[in-house]
């Protein structure tokens, strides 16, 4: 009996992420989490995709094991050397789920040999329940997006038999017929359209089905928040899953001390410049890219908003409007390529956050207090900006319900709004509070530390 109960206090666990840098920075996060506690972790990936990741602290080396899997080359159309989703063009996302799938045999050889005792995998892993099963190991979900979201999501058995009565754009429009109050949670039809296109490959397993397997499957869902901030998503969550959903906090990421590197000390110079509170950070993700039409009127916006701002973009600058650089010198900066973002939140200067509603940057932004303006365009982030509207924290852009089209004037009016106008004041207020719910605290580890108890 003793030897039993040691066997629960030290873990072992195999963490499984999906192919793409806003889930693998917060899987790789919770497994740090578990070896800091002793337990003993793998982190399974792909080789290019492990060296994205941070490095693992040296005290922790023993308990935290990265795991390569071997990606495969013979994927027509799929982009050389492409591992994660940042790599593969938005349309052709169905390509990278298709290597992926190919990973399972791999895998299972190595939860064969591992043996360990419980597997946390991601929503694209739609095949590992029956391997996992197979073996005796224990299966936990672990959704990288919040309660209100994945309670728009639904049942999960409605999901993998098509049941839930959603098979266009406008169905995702409306409020869904499993929330029993009142709300505003539905998408606009630009930000679902381009997913319900991307669902038409008919040679892979689509999203539905694979979320709907993944909580159909698992013995527990994981969730990255915290019912302080949604209580009535986590309540109806219990309700639709019928199993146990266990919030684990934020995960705050906390800011890494790094005085060599060379991408962070160019901008904190830039920012050192700047008055407490009274910069636009604006970053919008990996996965969508903005058309030219929209990186323009998005320029012009922050130009005519007249504040400082710091843009990181994934396009050159040669998509940006001419003289755009020249009328904005000294009081804005555009940073192209990769930025430490989280670092970026932390200074003192920024005051306001034009994000594309990712849960991740959310958290980060909100972590630090920031007031967002709110710019979804794919997958969870519209519901998100529904939920972040609604909770009073930020202000979305308006933007034409169909084609998402928006003007400069809406980019400047609603960033002034956010920052500086006085009737912005009380979102402002709301959002500096959010630091103590989405920040480094104790409510967070609290949260942590339950999940983990209940894996033991």
């Amino acid at each position: 009996m003793e030897e039993k109960e040691k066997v629960k206090e030290n873990l072992q666990v195999v963490v499984f992420p999906w192919l793409a840098m806003g889930h693998l920075i917060p899987f790789f996060h919770l497994s740090k989490s578990l070896a800091q506690k002793g337990h003993k972790v793998w982190f399974v990936s792909t080789p290019r995709n492990l060296t994205k990741i941070p490095k693992i602290p040296p005290h922790l080396s023993s308990l935290l094991n990265l795991v390569t899997l071997t990606f495969p080359r013979k994927i027509p159309n799929l982009p050389l050397n492409a591992e994660s989703a940042a790599e593969v063009p938005f349309a052709a996302q169905s390509l990278l789920k298709q290597a992926f799938d190919s990973l399972e045999p791999a895998l299972a050889d190595f939860l064969q040999s591992s043996k360990p005792d419980w597997i946390i995998y991601d929503y694209a892993s739609h095949w590992i329940h029956s391997r996992a099963a197979e073996l005796g190991i224990s299966r936990a979900y672990f959704a990288l997006f919040n309660a209100a979201w994945l309670s728009f999501l639904g049942p999960p058995l409605d999901l993998i038999n098509g049941l839930d009565g959603r098979s266009s754009a406008e169905d995702y429009t409306v409020v869904p017929k499993w929330i029993p109050f009142e709300s505003r949670l539905a998408y606009r039809y630009h930000e679902i359209a381009t997913n319900i296109d991307r669902e038409i490959d008919m040679s892979i397993t689509n999203d539905s089905v694979r979320f709907g397997i993944a909580l159909d499957e698992s013995e527990v869902i994981a969730v990255k928040s915290r019912p302080e901030f949604e209580p009535e998503w986590f309540d109806l969550l219990g309700k639709l899953y019928r199993r146990p959903v266990i919030p684990v906090g934020f995960l705050p990421p906390v800011v890494e001390e790094d005085d060599d590197d060379v991408d962070w000390l160019g901008i904190k110079d830039f920012l050192d410049e700047q008055k407490e509170k009274s910069v636009a950070y604006v970053a919008l993700g990996t996965e969508a890219t903005l058309t030219r039409e929209q990186l323009t009127e998005l320029a012009f916006g922050l130009e005519l908003s007249e504040l400082p701002f710091l843009w990181v973009i994934r396009n050159s600058l040669d998509m940006l409007p001419g003289g755009f650089l020249d009328r904005v010198k000294g009081r804005g900066r555009v940073y192209v390529g990769w930025a430490p973002q989280v670092r970026i939140l932390s200074h003192d200067s920024v005051g306001g956050f034009l994000t594309h509603c990712g849960w991740n940057s959310v958290v980060e932004g909100l972590g630090h207090g920031r007031v967002l303006v709110l710019f979804p365009m794919v997958n969870d982030q519209g519901i998100n900006a529904r939920v972040l509207s609604e909770k009073g924290v930020g202000v979305e852009i308006p933007r034409d319900e169909f084609d998402g089209s928006f003007s400069r004037d809406s980019v400047a009016e609603s960033v002034r709004l956010a920052m500086v106008d006085d009737s912005g004041e009380l979102m402002r207020i709301k959002a500096n509070e959010m630091k103590g719910l989405f920040g480094v605290g104790d409510g967070n580890e609290f949260h942590l530390n339950q999940f983990i108890d209940f894996l033991k």
